[in-house]
């Protein structure tokens, strides 16, 4: 077999990564190939089975991730044209998240690669989220600013390079997208929130309330949304009481601006203190429109690079996790094979 050596290590030619992502609600299985050519993707989502509880339901979400991996991670391999034999090692996320849906994705991804005589490796759901910038832009560059918005987390990473990254803020309560869904739950715009809120935010007036942006210290990059979701709240409990009818769309396009506001602000504060020159988007929320736009007009005027993935790259995939595990691939960052799921894990 032909190889190459990279970083002092021999490595196979073709190196071809297997990533399964079980964290939540999505059981999804991609093959990659030399970090770059994704040969297949495979989400099966359980959107439509949560959607009549109003939000995940995390023993029903195990449940439907037992029933779907070993189809998924064969549909991958298929529409790959590949086999077992063929990889070079298997990426699984192994926290944050559910507790029950990691599980399931570890003990399936820990058998595969013992069986197959293949390293495994254990992948941080956080960095799959940054490293999905990797896929849809394969020239990327360091240093790097990441801002990452999901369901349960919004951080701000700073990248000097591969497994160099410093947390510069994090959220110190409800994270922008676990925001977003509660008040949309609030509204009955319907789940997952993001999307029902930015549809709804298209018909309103985002000047209509001046809801409160939590800045917190001078100086800080933390987040704290919990805030803005209460002011939200006690405005349509104050309006139910009074016989008040607000117009749902004014409600959601104030609430996302003062949620982008701040994302935005904050962001700007990193740059100016990190002095990076790229500036990457990450997780559920990087799909918002609004989000991006602003962040691009930002971008343009600190002379930044500025970069996101497509939409089917922003929410939880198995694809993410191949390109983050093809890296540690690279670095013989192996998981041991007693590797457990964390569902409180860091982006330390």
């Amino acid at each position: 077999m032909d190889v190459v050596v990279k970083d002092n290590v021999a490595l196979e030619k073709d190196i071809v990564i297997l990533g399964i992502e079980t964290s939540c609600d999505e059981t999804s299985a991609a093959v990659l190939r030399n970090g770059r050519e994704l040969l297949s993707h495979i989400i099966s989502s359980q959107v439509k089975t949560h959607q009549k509880f109003g939000g995940v339901v995390p023993e029903v979400a195990s449940r439907e991730h037992i029933l779907h991996l070993q189809g998924v991670v064969e549909e991958a391999l298929k529409e790959a044209k590949i086999d077992f034999k063929d990889l070079a090692g298997i990426a699984v996320t192994y926290g944050p998240g559910l507790v029950g849906s990691l599980l399931v994705g570890v003990a399936g991804a820990k058998a595969m690669a013992y069986g197959a005589g293949i390293p495994l490796l254990g992948i941080n759901h956080l960095e799959g989220h940054i490293y999905a910038n990797f896929l849809s832009d394969p020239e990327l560059k360091f240093p790097l600013l990441a801002l990452l918005v999901s369901g349960g987390h919004t951080h701000l990473v700073y990248f000097e390079n591969h497994g160099q990254y410093e947390v510069l803020g994090r959220t110190r309560d409800d994270a922008a997208g676990e925001a977003l869904d509660k008040i949309a739950r609030a509204l009955d715009l319907g789940y997952p929130g993001g999307p029902y809120i930015e549809k709804a935010a298209l018909k309103g007036d985002p000047q209509a309330f001046d809801f409160p942006r939590a800045m917190l210290e001078p100086g800080s990059l933390d987040f704290s949304f919990s805030g803005v979701k209460s002011a939200v709240l006690n405005t349509l409990n104050t309006a139910r009481m009074k016989g008040i009818t607000l117009k749902v769309e004014d409600v959601a396009a104030s609430f996302q601006e003062a949620i982008v506001d701040v994302l935005v602000r904050k962001t700007i504060l990193a740059l100016e203190k990190t002095k990076a020159p790229t500036l990457v988007l990450a997780g559920g929320v990087a799909a918002n429109t609004l989000l991006r736009e602003r962040l691009t007009e930002v971008a343009q005027e600190q002379g930044v690079y500025f970069t996101y993935p497509p939409p089917v790259l922003c929410t939880d995939n198995g694809a993410m996790i191949a390109v983050a595990g093809y890296y540690h691939y690279l670095t013989q960052d192996y998981a041991p094979w007693d590797l457990n799921a964390v569902p409180g894990l860091n982006l330390a």
